[in-house]
């Protein structure tokens, strides 16, 4: 792509609405002021198209620089999400405008080396867990080599799918049209709707399936379940919780996870909190591998 291209690109790019930018990224508003975001880097505040992190006393503005503080990732790296990700362009929302339909991006077969090759030697995954979600299409690669984990709704239906880059410049993101509050990723798979079972096992929540597969190997008697984001209240954790299910607030052990957590709790007080002695599940995971 030439200068001219690349500088055309960005200018579309750069002036989406902030909104979608965390949305896409799984980040939540803060329930007491809709100016604020709770973000895998702390809690941002917007004003039009500019945003402040006041805890790392960073701001910016525009949908680059916002990709740019919430991954990490360099500037070509951002335009490349915003790209993936297909979000609208900027412009007033129609409240009657019908869903987005869900895009999963094409399986790569010949990416899956790539794939197992991450997980199992950056994450400290196991074969046990991830063979059997690439054989029955839970989890695959697309031609980039990202991670797909598929988040699925009532019996089983695909309903969106979180994504993780396995470059040297991680990233991470939703598949467009994803409906995080009609489905999960799971490990082992959890009935939705729920079904009885007079012994339901105990749930651990974590904030993204990476963490969730973490979880279930330092648990394994647990049922370890992605949010898909530090969220508070997924609407399928309500018919969960009435199946007689114990549930605990695995997110992260930083600013965001623990304000996200105790929100969780104060709207269902049967969660209890149970947060990883490291940042995160994958970390204590290979803090001791």
């Amino acid at each position: 792509m030439n200068g001219q291209l690349l500088r055309q690109k960005a200018d579309h790019l750069r002036a989406i609405p902030l909104t979608a930018v965390l949305r896409a990224a799984g980040a939540q508003t803060d329930p007491d002021d809709p100016h604020k975001w709770h973000t895998t880097q702390g809690v941002l505040t917007l004003t039009g198209a500019k945003f402040m992190n006041w805890s790392r006393g960073i701001g910016g503005g525009g949908a680059i620089d916002l990709v740019i503080h919430l991954h990490r990732c360099r500037f070509r790296e951002a335009l490349d999400w915003l790209d993936r990700q297909v979000l609208a362009p900027p412009g007033p929302l129609d409240p009657g405008a019908a869903p987005r339909p869900l895009t999963l991006p094409p399986p790569d077969p010949a990416q899956l080396a790539a794939l197992r090759h991450y997980l199992l030697g950056q994450r400290c995954l196991r074969p046990d867990l991830i063979d059997p979600l690439i054989q029955t299409g839970s989890l695959y690669a697309d031609h980039r080599a990202n991670a797909v984990f598929l988040l699925r709704g009532a019996h089983g239906v695909p309903v969106g799918a979180e994504l993780r880059g396995t470059t040297p410049h991680p990233w991470r993101g939703l598949a467009p049209g994803s409906k995080k509050d009609w489905g999960f990723f799971a490990i082992p798979p959890v009935p939705f709707p729920p079904q009885a079972d007079p012994n339901p096992a105990a749930i651990l929540l974590c904030e993204s399936a990476i963490d969730a597969l973490s979880a279930r190997i330092l648990h394994p008697h647990r049922a370890c379940v992605s949010t898909a984001g530090a969220r508070p209240n997924p609407r399928w954790l309500g018919p969960l919780l009435q199946q007689g299910r114990t549930v605990y607030c695995g997110f992260d052990t930083d600013a965001t996870g623990e304000t996200m957590a105790q929100a969780m709790i104060a709207l269902h007080p049967a969660v209890q909190r149970w947060a990883p002695s490291a940042h995160d599940w994958n970390d204590l995971l290979r803090s001791r591998s």
